[in-house]
């Protein structure tokens, strides 16, 4: 990306954190919890679990789709048995995949998942799929990421509109994309309606501070991933351990990044992505939960 396209895109970003509305007061998000973290009973059906969420107190449940073991069918019937909907889909092979990946062949296998992907969430009523954009390494640089990404997703963009489902790119540490400006940019230059941004929490939180993604990000926030991140246990016991705190133990401030996020008018899900189990701690989850998100 040379000067022009980077001043272009960055004054667009900017531009559109002008159009964030006010304060909406009394908004409540809806909460939701992803299908893998719901440990049942051994013979659990799907719609057991699903129950088991709505007992919680989730209103919605993620998925990880295409999965050949469940079929629209089986989904469908748990939504009708459990009175819950489909808070998100996360597009499965974005990692073994990436769009980014300097083989053809293999990033062609994500752009046909997330089609599927896609056209599942469509007749699920889902209005969004969550999509890693890329992968930045030794063998791709930044701009190669970001321009496979954007092709990659653009060739995706008449299956969103036709199955009226979005494609939410998340941030998460794929060395791509580190920043709200860089994120607002990002889904600028895919040019569609259909693009915004899964936001996930605790991701950015070794990055820098969440509070402040809102306010640029505006209203190409499509979802959000609630976990937490502890810089001083990152630190004393490796990266990866700073996730190994309960929701409200670590470093995210989220009275602060609560208001942040209510000011871009957002009213949607609130997804955990933490550890799950079974019904009490489905139960301890969904109570802290209500406690961070709503005040």
């Amino acid at each position: 990306m040379n000067r022009r396209d980077f001043l272009t895109t960055t004054a667009a970003a900017l531009a559109g954190t002008a159009l964030a509305p006010a304060q909406i007061p009394g908004a409540t998000l809806k909460k939701a919890v992803n299908l893998g973290m719901i440990k049942g009973p051994e013979g659990a059906s799907i719609t057991d679990r699903f129950k088991m969420a709505r007992d919680a107190g989730f209103e919605g449940v993620e998925l990880n789709l295409p999965d050949e073991k469940l079929s629209v069918e089986i989904l469908q019937d748990a939504k009708k048995q459990s009175g819950l909907e489909i808070a998100g889909i996360i597009c499965t092979p974005h990692w073994s995949f990436p769009l980014s990946d300097p083989d053809p062949g293999k990033r062609e296998r994500t752009v046909r998942g997330l089609q599927l992907a896609l056209q599942q969430g469509g007749e699920l009523g889902c209005k969004r799929v969550l999509l890693v954009p890329g992968v930045v390494n030794a063998q791709v640089n930044y701009e190669q990421c970001w321009e496979r990404a954007v092709e990659g997703i653009k060739r995706c963009i008449e299956t969103a509109e036709k199955s009226k489902c979005h494609i939410a790119v998340e941030n998460v540490w794929n060395q791509f994309i580190m920043n709200p400006m860089e994120a607002a940019r990002f889904v600028d230059t895919c040019q569609s309606p259909w693009v915004g941004w899964h936001f996930d929490i605790g991701n950015c939180v070794v990055y820098g501070w969440p509070e402040h993604w809102p306010q640029i990000l505006g209203k190409r926030i499509l979802n959000l991933h609630i976990k937490e991140f502890s810089r001083k246990k990152a630190n004393d016991e490796g990266l990866r351990k700073g996730f190994g705190v309960e929701l409200g133990e670590g470093d995210v401030n989220w009275p602060v990044l609560m208001q942040a996020i209510r000011e871009t008018g957002y009213n949607g899900y609130a997804i955990a992505e933490v550890g799950g189990g079974d019904a009490a701690r489905l139960q301890f989850l969904s109570e802290r939960m209500s406690k961070l998100i709503n005040g």
